[in-house]
């Protein structure tokens, strides 16, 4: 149990890390990726699946936010939701890296083609009477002054609780992974990688903005995914553990692919992050195929899909229904010629 807990919080601290670095690039490369958006539908699939692809929810959001404004077509929130592995792809980076961007590849290429057969047969008559009422605006990252170098001094001078918490965390973290009572004990690659993202990490916490603290670190990451990160990690550590270990279910998952397969594009459908970390643990310990972690990923999306269903319930459906047949499709073609 010692051992899953230390697993659990190797992952979670590293996730946090990455989270954080992503959330802080966002943030400092704000509207970019608005300006080199051009009119052409390939153009719009090919910023989608690349802004949902990276790792966690902001891309998602982002593609959203530009559907919302009629800026994308539905195709192009298709790709995005297919291409979007929501906050399970900083752990299927930290805990299979290689298989993951193989994984991050498909997703992208599936993505593609599925969002341009969208369109096309889908056509703008029928999206229009998808689209709900552009009055309603998604909530867009406002203007934040990442490294405030004239203010760094008065703000430790003026110390807040949730800098000095998060300062205290990582510091602790750090000893933690250095002193290997946390993570690996030889200095390897990953050791090393774990190090330099958490040194970044608190680097940008001792001196970004107040502003950028609270609403950003402190209140989104810290407070909204921190904590679910962690409990969702450490329960599917557990459940692999009693898998493999007491239940020996290895088996009956294999002689049960095809139910598997249906189950996690079941569970996909929710538009939540954590579900869909069982079935990256049972990949990551061998218990399931690609083709069912595939499965998954196409038909789940994280967060990415909530400010979808504020938009419009209808639009929110449709995607989650092309995602699911899409995930049964490739997901059971995959059982059947043993991916």
């Amino acid at each position: 149990m010692l051992g899953i807990f230390n697993t659990a919080l190797l992952i979670t601290g590293f996730v946090f890390m990455m989270m954080l670095v992503i959330e802080y690039l966002n943030v400092l490369t704000r509207g970019a990726w608005q300006r080199g958006l051009s009119k052409h539908k390939w153009a719009q699939y090919i910023i989608a699946v690349l802004l949902a692809g990276s790792p966690g929810c902001l891309g998602a959001f982002a593609v959203v936010a530009m559907y919302s404004h009629g800026v994308v077509t539905i195709g192009a929130i298709v790709a995005a939701m297919i291409a979007t592995s929501g906050d399970e792809a900083f752990v299927m980076f930290a805990v299979f890296p290689g298989k993951a961007f193989v994984l991050t590849g498909v997703l992208i290429g599936i993505g593609l083609v599925t969002g341009w057969l969208v369109d096309v047969f889908v056509g703008k008559r029928v999206a229009d009477k998808l689209k709900a009422c552009k009055k309603l605006e998604i909530h867009e990252l406002e203007t934040c002054e990442c490294f405030p170098k004239d203010k760094i001094v008065k703000q430790w001078q003026q110390l807040s609780l949730a800098r000095g918490v998060l300062t205290g965390v990582l510091l602790l973290f750090v000893l933690g992974i250095v002193t290997g009572s946390v993570g690996p004990q030889t200095w390897d690659w990953k050791k090393i990688t774990i190090v330099i993202s958490s040194l970044v990490g608190l680097f940008i916490v001792v001196t970004v903005s107040e502003h950028f603290l609270q609403e950003h670190l402190w209140k989104h990451l810290a407070l909204k995914h921190l904590h679910s990160i962690f409990l969702w990690t450490f329960g599917a550590l557990l459940v692999t553990h009693l898998i493999s270990n007491y239940l020996h279910l290895e088996n009956v998952i294999q002689a049960n692919l095809l139910l598997v397969v249906i189950v996690a594009c079941l569970i996909g459908i929710i538009p939540e992050s954590g579900p869909h970390m069982i079935f990256v643990t049972l990949f990551s310990q061998g218990l399931i195929p690609f083709s069912v972690l595939l499965a998954s990923s196409i038909v789940q999306d994280g967060h990415g899909m909530l400010p979808l269903l504020a938009h419009s319930r209808r639009v929110f459906i449709f995607v989650k229904a092309v995602n699911l047949a899409i995930g049964l499709t490739i997901g059971l073609l995959g059982c059947f010629i043993g991916l």
